[in-house]
């Protein structure tokens, strides 16, 4: 007479998948609670602003042309 198999164990069961949740959650608000760092800030020569940034050119004219709603 044959016995009856146990089910072969799914390695992602619902308490392993809530667990990884947890932690996952745990970590995020610790690293919510790192200080920040110094902020990144653009700075320009003198000559940089200066120079003219933009110029209506006519390939610029004709975009806006054919581009109109």
């Amino acid at each position: 007479m044959k016995t009856p198999r146990e089910p072969a164990r799914n390695p992602l069961q619902r308490r392993d998948i809530l667990k990884t949740l947890g932690l996952g959650a745990a970590g995020a608000a610790a690293a919510t609670m790192l200080p920040a760092g110094d902020e990144a800030r653009a700075e320009e020569a003198p000559q940089e602003q200066v120079k003219t940034r933009y110029r209506e050119t006519e390939h610029v004219k004709r975009f806006y042309a054919l581009n109109r709603l």
